[in-house]
């Protein structure tokens, strides 16, 4: 998310050390470190978009952690936009494609036998096996069985409660009362497979070198591809070739746009207690256009 790159100091620090990379911070160092670790895992085991292969979190004797990873010269993503937007929409359908072969295997002898040893097995759930965070705040990613619910709930409402905590903004406050009934109705007839995603896509997250589109600074989870489009659309830095690649592959659902405004949602909410009232307009704005 914007402001809160783990490259910049008010998250971390990124070292060069010959061909190893490396981030310190104080608390919450280990949980934020362990759950970026896990995310650049998953999405590397899938061999669809390159990113820094992570090497250990440790902790440091001083207190807080530092997280090696290898070091990758990267520029601005520029030459390779349109690659990108391919590359992510294969990590978004790679877990779909796990459930196709699984459905084509599953009546044959011994199939599945030694199956995710070296690959992802297909994930038929919400969420994800650690806590990951966005920006500082730690996100919950227990499993759940239905998108929505995990949305609302590990996501909107957990962002809502923190709101509730340090501001206890009564218009906010109304507004999601009269939302929250109104979210499954967006999901209606649509068939949400759970698809991992980076998780905090924007423009700051992204890069390239010689050789091709590279992302990092994940926070993954089974979810929405959608979701991951909504802050790379709220911030620039995305060309129209990487939105016309990934549609290429992916084509907008009925009832795309208002979706997106949902899960736009969650990131100006996220903002507002990251930074603090300058988001509250943006976040209340949304949420009045919602209940219409």
């Amino acid at each position: 998310m914007p402001a809160i790159d783990a490259s910049e100091t008010s998250r971390g620090m990124l070292l060069e050390h010959g061909q190893t990379a490396r981030k310190t911070r104080s608390n919450p160092a280990r949980t934020m470190f362990e759950g970026e670790m896990a995310s650049l895992i998953a999405i590397q085991q899938t061999n669809t978009v390159r990113v820094p292969n992570p090497i250990k979190v440790i902790d440091l004797p001083g207190g807080g952690a530092a997280f090696a990873m290898e070091y990758l010269k990267m520029k601005s993503l520029s030459k390779y936009s349109s690659k990108l937007g391919e590359q992510v929409a294969d990590l978004h359908l790679y877990n779909q494609k796990l459930g196709e072969k699984l459905k084509k295997e599953e009546n044959r002898v011994g199939a599945g036998l030694f199956a995710g040893l070296t690959e992802p097995r297909y994930v038929d759930k919400f969420g994800f096996h650690t806590v990951t965070c966005c920006g500082y705040i730690s996100q919950v990613n227990e499993w759940q069985s239905d998108w929505p619910t995990f949305f609302v709930r590990h996501r909107l409402q957990a962002q809502m409660d923190l709101i509730e905590r340090d501001y206890g903004d009564r218009e906010a406050r109304e507004l999601w009362t009269q939302l929250k009934p109104k979210i499954p109705e967006m999901f209606c007839d649509l068939e949400i497979i759970p698809a991992l995603i980076h998780g905090d896509l924007w423009a700051g997250n992204v890069a390239e070198d010689d050789s091709g589109p590279i992302l990092f600074d994940p926070a993954c989870f089974y979810g929405h591809s959608e979701f991951e489009l909504a802050i790379s659309m709220m911030f620039g830095g995305f060309s129209s070739s990487f939105f016309s690649a990934y549609h290429n592959k992916i084509p907008k659902a009925p009832g795309f746009e208002k979706r997106n405004k949902l899960y736009q949602l969650f990131n100006f909410i996220n903002h507002w207690n990251h930074f603090g009232t300058q988001y509250r307009r943006s976040t209340l704005n949304v949420m009045r256009k919602l209940v219409k």
